[in-house]
């Protein structure tokens, strides 16, 4: 397994990610520390997980339970020096507690980053995330209709300054050795790089957003901060929740799948905005390039993210043991110039599906 840095952390990682938000909800316990063992046997190392998991359902009652199994597991192996772990303040993004849940803060960080250190049974954190900001996000299809009017600019510079500060006294406490954020901006990535330039704080490592073939909003703006500012993608859904997999081509639901369990627990079963009119044809022309050149469609699709031409880490998540080995094998997988020409076509006549 390829080993790449996250941003200028220092922190060698799998260029793989695994990711864990159904462990505790689709993925029982012991399926999910199979899951680590398997992982770690492939060369995968780097395991992220958030206070806000597991999903599907997300719901207040489980919050942090993702964390408390990777906890488990930890303690039970005794292997925490062989796992690279990323976790993320929940912050006010999830919406499953009644009347919110706090902003990010100064405030807020001691609590937060104690809470994740407990349930992960683990004395530091390798990489600590900001799970949404609090000014607001155009991610999951919001960036339909984003309108940037209602943010203040003061305001989000003396939250970065409070929240640098608190950051940085985690780090000096041994607590987390690297910051990472998620579901950004390019314009809020830069304040919190200059905030850091500035001796505020933790220099940004890492950038955990949607990316996949059919969600490609950071191809341009973030790509170039990426390259040049060294801030290393988290890919998260680069199988587009398994559209990309063709698992749901023809109006097909399989058992045990997302849109199977959300259906059955009474939420939406659009796999958050994802499905539309225009989605199946997309997947389909990329399910057909991967025919034609005789390459796995779940493979192709996590070997684009790991030879885009800036820094980028799939984040790949599984339900079985049996999902997680098939995804395994994008490791030794390398796109020819032409398929990924063809990719480029056919992004062209599909773009952003959803």
């Amino acid at each position: 397994m390829k080993r790449v840095e996250l941003g200028q952390s220092g922190i060698e990682v799998s260029a793989m990610c695994l990711g864990s938000m159904t462990w505790g909800t689709q993925t029982p316990i012991a399926e999910a520390h199979a899951q680590i063992e398997h992982a770690l046997a492939a060369g995968v190392d780097f395991i992220d997980t958030a206070h806000m998991y597991p999903v599907n359902p997300v719901s207040a009652g489980t919050l942090g339970r993702t964390e408390e199994i990777i906890g488990d597991w930890f303690e039970k192996s005794g292997r925490r020096g062989e796992v690279v772990i990323a976790t993320k303040h929940l912050g006010e993004g999830s919406g499953v507690v009644e009347g919110g849940t706090p902003m990010i803060s100064s405030d807020t960080i001691p609590e937060a980053v104690e809470g994740s250190l407990t349930r992960l049974k683990t004395d530091v954190i390798d990489l600590y995330q900001l799970h949404w900001p609090n000014r607001g996000s155009y991610h999951f299809r919001r960036n339909w209709r984003f309108d940037p009017r209602g943010q203040d600019r003061d305001a989000t510079e003396q939250h970065i300054a409070d929240v640098m500060g608190a950051l940085q006294r985690e780090v000096e406490k041994g607590r987390i050795r690297a910051f990472g954020l998620s579901n950004e901006s390019a314009w809020g990535t830069c304040q919190w790089l200059a905030a850091a330039a500035r001796g505020q704080g933790p220099r940004v490592v890492a950038m955990q957003n949607e990316y996949s073939l059919l969600c490609r909003l950071y191809d341009t703006d973030m790509a170039e901060l990426g390259h040049n500012e060294r801030v290393t993608l988290l890919a998260f859904s680069p199988l587009a929740t398994g559209l990309l997999s063709g698992k749901y081509q023809d109006g097909a639901v399989p058992g045990g799948s997302r849109m199977a369990v959300a259906g059955a627990t009474g939420g939406t079963t659009d796999l958050g905005g994802r499905v539309t009119a225009r989605v199946f044809p997309a997947v389909a022309a990329y399910l057909e390039i991967a025919r034609r050149h005789g390459i796995d469609p779940v493979h192709m699709a996590l070997a684009f993210v790991m030879q885009r031409p800036f820094p980028a880490i799939p984040i790949f998540g599984a339900t079985t043991l049996a999902q997680l080995d098939h995804a395994l094998g994008a490791a030794g997988v390398t796109l020819s110039d032409d398929v990924l020409d063809e990719i480029d076509a056919a992004h062209r006549a599909h773009p952003m599906p959803y």
